[in-house]
């Protein structure tokens, strides 16, 4: 089976997404690129119908070349990221806090500093129809210099070198929305400065950790 690796992965992080509140049934599409090839959820399959033969496989033009499913509409969004960026996992939802924030700003206010780990402000990108190459020029205007955008009306995009960062990130970009809209809702939050977003992001270069390896 062709990149059956990324094929797992894909599996098991599609499964999540329904659990974790990040999508509401078929919606929603995660990919991981592996060489000159990428893993990505098929269109309209439940996810937790979803196994790793049925995982669609593309090259980097959009060509399928495997799998027996047609992929995710918004491939156009998954190239774009594979062709401008040097990212290898993308995880598009339509998490609720989010997506109310796509209908409210420009920009989500920096309500906390893990802001600092999408490398600023989080934008939120113009509208445009779902699969359209519109949408994919929108986020990725949206994604410069950043980890994570809105997509306006619609949802969210999340990047990274992993599918396991970038499907974090997104559940850390639906908190920063819903601490946003719960703090609007009943005063004027307190923002915190570009300067220490900057510093914040400077200091977590780097951050987390593996456990170290068992040795025999």
């Amino acid at each position: 089976m062709l990149i059956e690796e990324a094929r797992v992965e894909v599996v098991e992080y599609a499964r999540r997404l329904v659990p974790d509140r990040l999508v509401v049934g078929t919606a929603g599409n995660i990919s991981v690129r592996a060489g000159d090839l990428l893993a990505v959820t098929p269109s309209g399959l439940d996810y937790d119908k979803l196994t790793p033969e049925l995982v669609c496989v593309c090259d980097l033009a959009g060509k399928q070349v495997d799998g027996p499913l047609k992929p995710t509409s918004e491939m156009p969004m998954h190239l774009a990221v594979y062709h401008h960026t040097e990212h290898t996992a993308v995880v598009h939802t339509h998490s609720t806090a989010a997506t109310v924030v796509s209908t409210l700003v420009d920009e989500l206010p920096p309500v906390h500093y893990v802001m600092a780990f999408f490398g600023g402000p989080v934008r939120v990108s113009p509208y445009a129809t779902f699969g359209t190459q519109q949408l994919a020029e929108n986020m990725l205007k949206a994604l410069e210099g950043r980890t994570g955008c809105i997509l306006g009306n619609h949802g969210t995009v999340t990047v990274a070198d992993s599918l396991a960062k970038a499907y974090t990130l997104s559940q850390t970009l639906e908190w920063l929305c819903e601490v946003w809209l719960r703090a609007k809702s009943v005063g004027e939050p307190r923002l915190l400065p570009p300067e220490e977003i900057a510093n914040v992001a400077a200091r977590v270069v780097g951050y987390g950790q593996q456990p170290p390896e068992e040795t025999s």
